[in-house]
């Protein structure tokens, strides 16, 4: 959620800097709306004052004897029109709150404007492979070597499911160990976040209310209203992003790193074409995220460092890939700057990403009440949030799968997942 001091002293700043989401907005009405009820809590405070001199006013005058029925009948209407008066308020606290929610985040000031086409490719690791032989896709190779069966997952579960089968379940289950060892000796904390979360988390991570169809909601008491809903998690972000709502962390304790596994569920509208085919998207796939609650002054060289984070993975799985710096209109709604790690997929001609590291500044942290207690200033202070994959498999495990295949349809297995895997080479049944 956007400041709104911000908002009431530079409106045109604002909205010019949303324009580089390609997102307009008019600040007018609320801003109206805004005026009015700081009026009408001036006129409420006003009241009370009244009220509280009167009530300490009337036994005074009750001890000498004198009339007080006129007094009492001011308290009457004094309660009446307080009463009133916040009844007007509380009606333009949920249009500026539902106006303000509905707001993107802010994208960071060396963030280009415009949408994807204005990506930018700032480096790369490895070549592209080269083939001495007619390559195969991921989907025949899987098929071949029995790691994946599609027919039974879409049985399962519909299309967008597959079901891992034995080296296939092992190379999945190696890759999550690899990501989880390297992140503990980084030193990030380990956490194994509920999987069924509530509308609060998904409003704190700034997916709510805009995005609440991208979910997989369950089944509630529709006479409880939609903070009573529930849905399965999309990320592991939404459930660490909301570890510390509504908390005051101590400075000292700062930064604070953490990391969780957990299945993404996810409706992923938009079908499922010939281009993306196989595992490169789909309902369920398996991620570890990396996020951190940082110092505001801090919280770019944090994700700078989850991005190096992210393509050390990369680089020990001796994957070809490229880092991107998406435009202000690719970045998602609550971000303020995204990095993404692009995976190069030879059988679809194009990287995909693998990770999305991004920093959130202070949006996620001001929509879930998740401030510190700064040692300098003695003030409660708003955090600075942060994201990372590190890393989502769906697309990891096709790449492996076509940049190391082999003329005889196997497929070398990278060194450190051997272990998990048992094999350095996958060959076909």
């Amino acid at each position: 959620m956007l400041d709104i001091q911000l908002i009431r002293s530079n409106p045109t700043a604002v909205a010019t800097a949303l324009k580089k989401k390609l997102f307009d907005v008019d600040f007018k009405e609320f801003l109206t709306w805004d005026e009015e009820a700081r009026r009408l809590t001036n006129d409420v405070e006003a009241l009370r004052a009244r009220r509280n001199k009167v009530s300490a006013d009337i036994p005074q005058l009750k001890k000498k004897g004198e009339d007080v029925a006129g007094l009492m009948q001011e308290m009457k209407e004094i309660g009446n029109r307080i009463k009133a008066i916040e009844d007007e308020k509380t009606g333009l606290d949920q249009k500026i709150n539902a106006f303000l929610a509905s707001l993107p985040n802010m994208p960071a000031e060396d963030v280009v404007a415009g949408g994807k086409e204005n990506n930018k490719v700032i480096r790369s690791f490895g070549n592209q492979p080269n083939f001495g032989f007619k390559p195969k896709d991921h989907v025949e190779l899987a098929a071949k070597l029995g790691l994946i069966d599609y027919e039974r997952g879409a049985k399962l579960g519909g299309n967008g499911f597959w079901v891992y089968n034995g080296d296939g379940a092992l190379l999945e289950w190696g890759l999550l160990n690899y990501f989880i060892d390297s992140h503990r000796k980084a030193g990030y904390q380990f956490i194994l976040p509920p999987h069924i979360l509530n509308y609060q988390g998904g409003f704190t991570a700034g997916q709510f209310p805009k995005f609440e169809d991208d979910v997989f909601v369950l089944r509630g008491d529709p006479d409880k209203g939609k903070e009573h809903l529930q849905f399965l998690v999309p990320t592991a972000e939404t459930a660490l992003v909301n570890l510390h709502r509504d908390e005051i962390l101590n400075d000292s304790d700062l930064p604070k790193r953490y990391f969780s596994y957990t299945p993404c569920y996810r409706k992923e509208a938009g079908g499922y074409g010939s281009t993306e085919r196989g595992m490169v998207r789909g309902h369920q796939f398996n991620k570890i995220e990396l996020f951190m609650y940082a110092r505001p002054e801090e919280s770019d060289a944090m994700l700078e460092q989850m991005i190096e984070r992210g393509e050390k993975l990369m680089q020990g799985l001796g994957l070809h890939y490229q880092v991107s710096k998406l435009a202000a209109a690719d970045c998602s709604a609550s971000m303020a700057k995204t990095y993404d790690i692009e995976v190069w997929i030879p059988s679809m001609n194009v990287y995909k990403e693998v990770s999305s590291a991004s920093n959130a500044r202070d949006y996620q942290a001001r929509r879930g009440g998740m401030r510190y207690k700064d040692a300098r200033s003695g003030k409660n202070t708003y955090l600075h949030t942060l994201n990372a994959s590190g890393l989502a498999t769906s697309r990891l495990f096709p790449a492996i799968l076509e940049q190391f295949q082999q003329a005889d349809g196997s497929v070398r297995v990278p060194e450190v997942l051997q272990a998990w895997v048992g094999k350095d080479v996958l060959k076909p049944r």
